[in-house]
């Protein structure tokens, strides 16, 4: 029993030793990015910070997204805000330019009713143009089960 067990162990060791020799460096030069092979993709951008530079950031990632050539007519976004993030869709805040051309673009800008209730925000408060959701952790969670990317910045 001992030797069978010697035997596979050695064998493991041969077939993986074999496996690393056969992978070669991948050259720099020849490296473009991942090939966007699919019909379409999906993401959602998680916002739940008051920080001006992580809200700046994130519409700049969505935007990227967008621009990505590889992405072009293939990409459906969300982006859903919650917690601090509440922020980005505030009245008294300087992101409605910004928000009005990522809608333009076809993101969804949702707010979630949670954090509403939480910090007693009305939608008067909030800007008209944009769409609510029960619960953002909801909205993640039932969004990453339905196939979609989920990023937060």
């Amino acid at each position: 029993m001992k030797t069978l067990k010697t035997m596979l162990f050695a064998a493991s060791i041969f077939v993986t030793a074999a496996a690393i020799a056969q992978n070669k460096p991948v050259n720099p030069a020849d490296f473009h990015g991942a090939t966007a092979d699919k019909k379409s993709y999906k993401v959602v951008y998680q916002l739940n910070s008051d920080d001006e530079k992580v809200i700046k950031a994130t519409m700049k990632n969505i935007m990227n997204a967008l621009d990505d050539p590889r992405l072009k007519g293939k990409l459906e976004v969300e982006l859903v805000a919650h917690g601090g993030g509440v922020t980005v869709f505030r009245k008294d805040q300087p992101y409605e330019t910004q928000l009005k051309v990522l809608q333009e673009r076809g993101v969804i800008l949702a707010e979630c009713e949670n954090t509403m209730r939480e910090r007693k925000i009305s939608k008067e408060e909030l800007f008209d143009f944009i769409s609510y959701v029960p619960s953002g952790n909801g909205e993640i969670i039932i969004r990453q089960q339905q196939g979609w990317a989920i990023v937060h910045p």
